[in-house]
């Protein structure tokens, strides 16, 4: 298990991050310039904070107050950085084996040849850097973190360099290596998709600090403030009032109506956000009538951005208050053809009460 509570100011920024990682794998998730890279830097020794603690596994490598401070080598960890830094002079091999001169040469040339098989690139071990694709350079850069089999791997943006065709694969490749290996992973990206399809677990970083951790799907779904929200891809946050609470929904009220959510209790202030996902809300057809009675509301698309897969409408609730917030819908690609929404500007919605996320104030 990794455990970091640390406080440290670099440049002017503030860094002060409190995570904790079990043999899983956790993504540090945000913006560029959040802090997560900092964070890795701090667990791998690279950084040195201006307090805290650090444990790897029980063992402590770092804590300020007791003058701990195990260097980067000595502390059992495979760290691949973004450009992977591969040796140019070096072969595939010779990149693999270094850091495994205190290994006997017999068995770090076995080392060297299985994590090679492990990761596909045992044919270009004679090649040098650059003589091999990007993703290939990932594969080599990953063998060369793990053969020192080390029980903790750092990741910064590691899919960063590879082509977007090959990188569901290697996504699917590391969550398989990760439980095979029995790591405890920590990778930093500002991608959300590959957050969600990479992590157990999921912090949301944001100005140095950790706004939300916590299993994949619950800090996904449930984000705990509205800027969690924000980053965590939902595009319609509606401020409103809680007037009222029964059978396990809280009737809110808003510039676009009353909406209802699902909630197990009624919030502790009355004043909330309303986090509604894009894709959650539903464009009703036109010649059938409509099951649902909560939550309907007129509009007319204002605007809408198509991205081949899908389209992105805006509306607005034709009977909204005067400075309501527009909605955005996600609409996917043969949906949209088989309603023919270019034809007709005017729509009901319906946006289920499951899908409506309650985040106090």
């Amino acid at each position: 298990m990794i455990r970091a509570d640390i406080r440290t100011t670099v440049g002017g920024f503030d860094l002060a991050v409190d995570l904790a990682v079990d043999r899983e794998i956790t993504v540090l998730y945000g913006h560029s310039g959040a802090g997560k890279t900092l964070t890795l830097e701090a667990i791998a020794g690279l950084l040195t904070p201006r307090e805290g603690r650090i444990t790897l596994h029980d063992r402590l490598v770092f804590d300020s107050a007791a003058g701990v401070d195990v260097p980067p080598q000595r502390r059992d960890l495979g760290y691949l950085v973004q450009s992977y830094a591969l040796f140019p002079h070096l072969t595939v091999a010779q990149n693999i084996a270094y850091g495994l001169s205190h290994v006997r040469r017999a068995e770090r040339r076995e080392r060297v040849e299985r994590f090679a098989r492990m990761f596909g690139v045992d044919d270009l071990l004679r090649r040098r850097p650059a003589r091999i694709s990007g993703g290939q350079a990932q594969r080599v850069a990953l063998a060369r973190a793990l053969v020192r089999e080390p029980r903790v791997l750092l990741l910064d943006e590691p899919f960063a360099a590879v082509d977007s065709s090959n990188r569901r694969t290697m996504r699917r490749e590391l969550r398989q290596l990760a439980q095979r290996l029995d790591l405890s992973v920590v990778m930093v990206t500002h991608d959300l998709t590959e957050a969600y399809n990479v992590g157990d677990q999921l912090a949301v970083i944001d100005r140095g600090r950790v706004l939300q951790a916590g299993p994949r799907d619950e800090v996904f779904h449930r984000p705990a403030s509205a800027r969690a929200a924000e980053l965590l891809g939902v595009q319609n946050i509606l401020p409103g009032r809680v007037v009222g609470a029964d059978g396990g929904r809280v009737h809110v009220a808003t510039g676009l109506g009353m909406v209802e959510a699902q909630a197990e209790s009624r919030p502790a202030t009355d004043h909330v956000q309303l986090a509604v996902r894009a894709e959650q809300i539903i464009l009703e057809r036109p010649d059938r009538p409509s099951t649902h009675r909560e939550n309907r509301f007129q509009v007319t698309i204002i605007d809408e951005a198509a991205f081949g897969f899908s389209h992105t409408l805006v509306v607005r609730a034709d009977d909204a208050a005067s400075g309501a917030p527009t909605l955005e819908i996600d609409v996917p690609a043969h949906p949209y053809q088989v309603l023919n929404v270019p034809a007709h500007r005017d729509w009901r919605i319906h946006i289920p009460p499951e899908a409506v996320h309650v985040i106090g104030e």
